[in-house]
C-alpha cells in the first residue's frame, strides 16, 4: 500500500474522500437501514436523522484515536504490518459483504424492498434497536470499535502530526468525520424516503443502490487485492489513491441520484 500524501491539501483531500467512502459502507447501510426502520413508525421525524447521528457517535471515536495515536506518535511508531494486515481483513470484509449484499438483492421478494446486509449489525443485535438520539449514537460510537477503522484512524493520525502536530490530527479525524457524515447523513434521509413507500418504483430504487453497494465492493476487494500481488499495479497506483476513491464516491452516488429520482416519480402502486 502506498503512504498517504506529505502535501497538505490533497492529504485532506484524500481523508475526505476515504470518509465519504467509509460512510458507505455495506455495515454503515445495513445498521442504518435497521435504526432507520425501527424508528420509521413511532419516531418518524428522528428516522430521518439515524443515519447523522450514527455517524458523529462513529466520528468521535474517530477524532479521539486520531488524538490518541498523535499523542503517542512520539514514543511509538505504527508497525509495518498494520497496514499490510488490515489492507487484508478490509478486502476479506469486502468481498464477504459484496457476496451477502448481491444475494440479498436476488433473494428479496419482489413485492418488498431490498435490506443491505452488514457484519457488525448481526454481532450487536439488539444493541441496534434503539430509539433516542444518544443511543443511536452510541451504535455509531460501537462500529468505531473495530481494527479496519482503527488502523485507517491511526495511518491518517500519524500523517498528521508529521505535518503539524497533533492539532494536524485532530483536523484529519474532523474531516473524515465531516466525509463520512454527509453519505450516512444522505443515506438515512434516503432510507427513510424508501421506508415511507410501498411501490414499485420504491423496490426499484432500493435494488440499484444495494447492486451499486455490492459490486463497488468486490471492485474495490479485487483492487486491492492485486495491488498487493502485483508490484507493478501498486506503481501505477501511486499518488492516484485521490483520483480512484473520488471514483468509486462518484458511481455511488450517480447510483444515488438514479434512485432517488426514480422513488419521486407519480408511479401507482401495484394493486391500485
Amino acid at each position: 500500500m502506498s503512504p498517504l500524501p506529505n502535501d497538505s491539501l490533497a492529504l485532506v483531500l484524500l481523508v475526505f474522500v476515504l470518509g465519504v467512502k467509509h460512510g458507505f459502507d455495506a455495515d454503515h447501510l445495513a445498521t442504518i437501514d435497521g435504526l432507520t426502520r425501527y424508528n420509521a413508525r413511532s419516531r418518524p421525524r428522528m428516522a430521518r436523522f439515524c443515519g447523522s447521528l450514527f455517524s458523529l457517535g462513529h466520528g468521535a471515536v474517530v477524532v479521539a484515536i486520531a488524538l490518541a495515536v498523535s499523542l503517542l506518535s512520539g514514543s511509538w511508531a505504527v508497525p509495518e504490518w498494520l497496514e499490510l494486515s488490515g489492507a487484508w481483513i478490509s478486502i476479506a470484509f469486502l468481498t464477504l459483504l459484496g457476496l451477502l449484499n448481491l444475494r440479498a438483492v436476488f433473494a428479496a421478494p419482489a413485492h418488498e424492498l431490498v435490506r443491505p446486509v452488514g457484519l457488525k449489525g448481526r454481532w450487536l443485535g439488539r444493541l441496534a434497536r434503539v430509539s433516542d438520539p444518544l443511543g443511536v449514537a452510541f451504535v455509531g460510537a460501537l462500529f468505531a470499535l473495530s481494527f479496519d477503522t482503527v488502523s485507517q484512524a491511526a495511518l491518517f493520525a500519524v500523517a498528521g502530526v508529521q505535518a503539524g502536530g497533533w492539532q494536524h490530527a485532530a483536523g484529519l479525524g474532523l474531516v473524515f468525520m465531516f466525509g463520512m457524515l454527509l453519505a450516512d447523513g444522505a443515506n438515512g434521509l434516503w432510507m427513510a424516503r424508501l421506508i415511507s413507500r410501498a411501490d414499485r418504483v420504491a423496490r426499484i430504487a432500493s435494488r440499484v443502490m444495494a447492486l451499486a453497494v455490492a459490486g463497488l465492493s468486490l471492485l474495490v476487494a479485487a483492487y486491492g487485492a492485486a495491488r498487493l500481488a502485483l508490484p507493478g499495479l501498486e506503481a501505477w497506483g501511486e499518488g492516484k489513491e485521490l483520483l480512484l476513491g473520488g471514483g468509486v464516491i462518484v458511481v455511488v452516488f450517480a447510483s444515488f441520484l438514479l434512485g432517488l429520482q426514480l422513488a419521486r416519480r407519480d408511479v401507482r402502486p401495484l394493486g391500485a
